[in-house]
């Protein structure tokens, strides 16, 4: 595990327009957009053809801002690649980019465009904010130039970063920050970020932390150390986030996620549903406010609502939970059933069929053993459901260290195609409790039902780190977990053993 000198990167920042009084809730949007891409493949173009091709996104950026301002919201969030898209080799990106300057400067780019060289993206934003008076989040690409004296420069001169961006309702620039976790299709033509950045700014509804896409699932840092540390009320989270059912669809991880850690979670994913892109929402402690799932339209969705601003002051913030506490007691383990091997996302799952209406069952893999207690309102004999566990790394588009107990819908009848996507149920349950032995405090609870649809009220976590339904669910289940990070069990970061 590579530990991190906080301190070092801390980036701290104050909003210029906070207000005398503090507010105890806020309105909050996230935009899904459906971007408009420059191509079928990767073309090399000027940069006055690349702003060109911006504005277009802009032009749709710009419109859902001023809806938003109207409707009372005090800050928004917009996609990653929502500017630009993600069609690009290294060289094909270099004209969208522009030169972000350190938040410091002290800087608004709508009254002071030239101060930086080029900026036309820069300017723009700073305008909707100014002119609409929000703060606005945004992802765009920033370009450092280096030299021989850096042993890390690339070998053109320049350092590409994907790069979240935040100006304050006057336009002024207030955070930059530079993605450290990089998925595995961004490397050819984005560079890692040369450590975690634990950007975070104050404002009069509450502190917020900046992290982008796999930011929040593939290492500890900086996600974790926001809420923990720097303790964050509120993530900001551009996305473009590929749906992976059945335990990593966009809104089932990152309600799940806001849920862990108790903490408010903003998330603007890209709609594009032919890529299976699509899952934005507004993420509470408590659940989801608002979200949105659309496979069948092609069009863009506002979001917005109302949330507390710091909810750890909040007499409905949910208690801490051990995670372990129920599921280590002897007399919770109930004789092992017949069990059989399952892959999810390439990942070799221990599970054990629901052969029955209701049952009690536990299923181990290495040192995580779960157990499940449910009933179904009625068994369809032409639907298989499976609970199993996971215990170990994850190898495929990123290397990270899970433990998972879940539930979930077959594919077929055919126990073979336990852990496959599906998207449809018929099968409802009156009640389920599902617990696990984790090793680790990072544990977030997912449940989805049919369509891809959460089930926000219907379910809660105990204290003693059980998964308990509420009463019937309204709908069909497709799946239930704990999903479980253990970051001490990751291997290092791909910038630390760089050359």
């Amino acid at each position: 595990m590579v530990r991190f000198r906080l301190s070092v990167c801390t980036i701290v920042l104050i909003g210029a327009a906070l207000k005398a009084s503090a507010l105890e809730k806020y309105t909050a949007a996230v935009y899904e957009h459906a971007v408009i891409l420059t191509g079928a493949t990767p073309k090399l173009v000027t940069r006055e053809e690349a702003v060109r091709q911006m504005n277009r996104n802009l032009d749709i950026l710009e419109e859902v801002t001023k809806i938003a301002a109207a409707l009372g919201s005090h800050i928004i969030v917009l996609p990653e690649d929502g500017i630009y898209g993600w069609v690009f080799k290294r060289e094909t990106v270099y004209p969208y980019l522009e030169d972000i300057p350190d938040p410091q400067v002290n800087w608004i780019p709508c009254t002071d465009p030239q101060r930086f060289g080029s900026s036309e993206v820069q300017e723009r934003l700073s305008c909707m904010a100014r002119n609409f008076s929000i703060y606005v989040v945004a992802n765009m690409g920033d370009k450092k130039s280096c030299n021989s004296t850096d042993p890390k420069c690339p070998k053109d001169g320049h350092y590409q970063y994907n790069t979240d961006v935040v100006y304050d309702p006057e336009g002024k620039f207030l955070a930059r920050y530079h993605k450290y976790n990089l998925f595995e299709s961004e490397t050819p033509y984005f560079d890692f970020a040369k450590e975690p950045q634990f950007v975070n700014f104050n404002t009069s509804f509450g502190r917020f932390g900046l992290i982008t896409c796999a930011d929040i699932l593939n290492f500890r840092e900086p996600a974790i150390s926001l809420v923990e540390r720097f303790k964050v009320d509120t993530i900001l989270f551009p996305t473009a986030w590929t749906n992976g059912l059945p335990l990593l669809s966009a809104v089932q991880f990152h309600s799940a996620w806001a849920m862990g850690m108790r903490v408010n979670l903003l998330s603007a994913n890209i709609h594009k549903p032919s890529l299976d892109l699509t899952g934005s929402g507004i993420f509470t402690p408590n659940g989801a406010k608002v979200y949105h799932f659309d496979m069948k339209t092609q069009k863009g969705r506002l979001l917005f609502a109302e949330v507390d601003a710091r909810p750890r002051q909040s007499p409905t913030y949910p208690p801490s939970v051990n995670w372990s506490l129920y599921a280590s007691n002897p007399k919770h383990f109930f004789p092992q059933d017949e069990v059989f091997t399952g892959t999810i996302y390439f990942d070799n799952f221990t599970f054990t069929e629901l052969s029955q209406e209701a049952g009690n069952h536990t299923v181990c893999q290495k040192g995580l053993c779960c157990h499940l207690s449910y009933k179904m309102a009625e068994k369809c004999n032409d639907e298989v459901y499976a609970f199993g566990a996971f215990d170990g790394l994850h190898v495929i588009e990123g290397e990270y260290y899970l433990q998972i107990c879940t539930l979930v819908k077959c594919n077929t009848t055919d126990l073979k195609s336990c852990g496959q996507e599906v998207d449809t149920a018929r099968t409802k349950f009156d009640y389920f409790s599902l617990s696990g032995t984790f090793n680790t405090s990072y544990v977030f609870p997912e449940v989805l039902l049919t369509g891809t649809q959460l089930a926000p009220g219907e379910f809660e976590v105990l204290t003693d780190g059980c998964l308990i339904s509420k009463h019937s669910l309204s709908k069909p289940v497709l799946s239930v977990a704990l999903f479980g990070r253990w970051f001490e069990k990751d291997p290092p970061h791909p910038q630390s053993t760089s050359p």
